[in-house]
């Protein structure tokens, strides 16, 4: 395996919950339907929807573009484990076009802030 690219994003927890309750759409627009389900389960969701938005943004720095260029909802990020990486739609043609064939990501979250780090993976070349 090669790395392809690397990627980092932090995201405010309160900043994502203060979005959530002024912008209840916000949820459905940014995150699939498994990540809702996973992250209202809880009773602080907007934890685990910070570890997603700054997981979807830190696949999409890995590459080698911003959301302006990918849909939210084209990059899942699994609860529960070992967090993976589900892509389809526009992130599935930008990881065919760059021999992207799976990602590495690593979460950690403060009582305010989730980061997350994300390694896109290629064949040998």
């Amino acid at each position: 395996m090669r790395i392809v690219g690397l990627g980092v994003d932090l995201a405010d927890i309160e900043r994502i919950g203060s979005v959530l309750a002024k912008y209840p759409r916000f949820a459905e627009r940014c995150f699939t339907e498994h990540e809702r389900e996973y992250a209202f389960r809880f009773a602080k969701p907007e934890r685990r929807l910070a570890a997603r938005f700054a997981g979807k943004e830190a696949v999409m720095k890995s590459m080698g573009t911003g959301w302006r260029r990918i849909r939210w909802q084209d990059v899942e990020i699994t609860g529960g484990g070992k967090p993976t990486v589900r892509v389809s739609g526009t992130a599935k043609a930008r990881c065919e076009m760059l021999g992207i064939t799976g990602f590495e990501v690593t979460i950690t979250h403060t009582d305010t802030d989730a980061l997350v780090f994300a390694i896109a993976l290629g064949e040998h070349e």
